[in-house]
Order: C-alpha cells, then structure tokens, then sequence
C-alpha cells in the first residue's frame, strides 16, 4: 500500500458504520509506532500533525516529508492529516505539500468570521483534492480555553456545514483535550441528532478521555474519525519510564526511544480493530 488520501478511508468508514482511527504524530518515533501497528492489525491508520507538533519541530515541512515518507512506505493504507490548525497559512501550507487531508480550526473565532475563513480555506482545499475537516462548538480542554459543557447545535452544525462546504465535522459532545482519565461521559443522542442534521462524517476530539465501550457507542451512533493522542502517549512515556528506571546507566536514546516506539504498537493495533468491528 501506500500514503493515500483521507477522502477514502473516512468514506469507507463512514459507508460501512465503522470508526476510522486517527492518532496525532509527536516526533519520527510516534509515526513509525504507529505505521507499525496498523500493519498488524492489517487496517488504515490516518496520521495526524497538529499545529503544536509543528510548533515543537519550528516548521511543518521537516515533519512533514518524514511521516509522509513512512506513509509511502507502509503495508496498509496511510493517510497524513493537519490537526488543529488554528491559522489560515498552516492550512494552506499543508494542502501544497500533499496531505491527504486538513482541519482548520476557526472555533475560537466569531461563528460569521468561522464561517468565512473556513470557506475560504474549504475552497482551496476543494481544488486540491483534499479532504477538509473543520470544527463547530470548541472542544473542551484545548489550552484551558473552554468551559466542558460547550455542545454543539445541530441546527447549527446543518447551517454551518452548508455555508463552508466542509466534508467533515468536528463537534463538542462531552470530550475533553488531554484527559489522562478515560472518565468523559459523551452525549449519544446528541451525536445522533448532529449526524441527521448534517449527513457528513463526524469527527470526535479529545478521545483519550474516552472509554472503549463509549467509543464504540459512539461509532453506533454517528461518529466516523476517532481522533487519539494522549492515551497513546501515555504508553510511549510510560515504556521509556519503564526502560530508564531498568537500566539507569544508559545514555544512547535510541535504546529509551525504542522501547517507547514499540509499545504504540499493540495499543494501536487495539485501538484500530476496536473502531473497524463495530457493527
């Protein structure tokens, strides 16, 4: 297989009532992790950089061309993703470089300005041929930003999506960013009021917080694209704690890295065939 565009595999998700995994790339390793274990569960992965990834790297195109390169690599379709870009020029910066899809972030802005910078940037995407993914009722936790009882209105999320274009919609149901507790409560009849108002692919936020079974509800109910960082992180720095308190004397980080890298695995591999056997 090889780097492919999102458009495919949230379609094909959507289609078949499946959840279609999505997990945010940190640095080299995390991607390599990750390509790994899509590998064996044998299913796609979309790999995700987000505006604060590219803040870590001082630039997109370094982190880019690396996860791309691994993508183009792999055994199971991949596709590459911005997250979360919150600026007009990342979005367009990534559309140029090939991803297979972005998400522009307008949520903090005014709804009338959201609407107008999401179009705009929708439509560039449109005539690139790339998937376009945008957000409506910020979701809780993101830089401490947002009170956790924001929802999302369907009425809304209907007038939203038909004025930009978008082909899929990031909404607020009760997840939060950065939960290390997988304690959110997500709200199912909202998720399936939202998927009728808007027929498009739905995309859940802040999943880490979110139990297994809960997911899978909420793949029974509406949502497409399960996006996941934290929890997967949460075994990548637990694996190098792991290591360094077993071997203090080391110093060649590849030996700590690695240990991390691996352990994305079969947690990606889980968490992948979870969301593809739904039913």
């Amino acid at each position: 297989m090889t780097l492919v565009g999102s458009r495919e595999l949230m379609e094909t998700a959507a289609a078949g009532g499946t959840g279609q995994g999505a997990f945010n790339v940190v640095h080299l390793e995390t991607a390599e992790g990750l390509v790994a274990g899509a590998e064996a569960a044998g299913l796609p992965v979309i790999l995700q950089i987000s505006e604060n990834c590219v803040r870590f790297h001082g630039g997109l195109v370094p982190i880019a061309r690396a996860t791309m390169s691994i993508a183009r690599d792999a055994a199971v379709p991949v596709a590459v993703h911005l997250d979360h870009a919150e600026t007009e020029e990342l979005a367009l910066q990534a559309i140029d470089l090939g991803f297979g899809s972005v998400m522009y972030d307008g949520a903090h802005l005014p709804y009338a300005a959201n609407v107008k910078v999401t179009r705009r940037v929708g439509e560039y995407a449109e005539a690139h041929g790339v998937f376009f993914e945008a957000e409506l009722g910020k979701v809780g936790g993101k830089d401490g930003a947002h009170a956790p009882g924001v929802r999302t209105d369907p009425a809304e999320a209907r007038s939203f999506a038909e004025e930009t274009g978008i082909d899929a919609l990031a909404v607020a149901v009760g997840s939060s960013h950065a939960m290390t507790e997988r304690t959110a409560a997500l709200d199912l009849g909202l998720i399936t009021r939202l998927k009728e108002a808007v027929h498009l692919p739905l995309v859940l936020h802040g999943s880490s917080g979110v139990a297994d079974e809960t997911l899978v509800a909420a793949i029974r109910a509406g949502m497409t694209k399960i996006n996941v960082s934290t929890h997967l992180n949460g075994f990548f720095t637990r694996a190098v704690r792991e290591y360094l308190d077993a071997n203090p004397s080391v110093v060649d980080s590849r030996k700590y890295i690695k240990a991390g890298r691996d352990a994305l695995v079969l947690e990606t591999a889980r968490l992948l065939t979870l969301f593809a056997k739904v039913d």
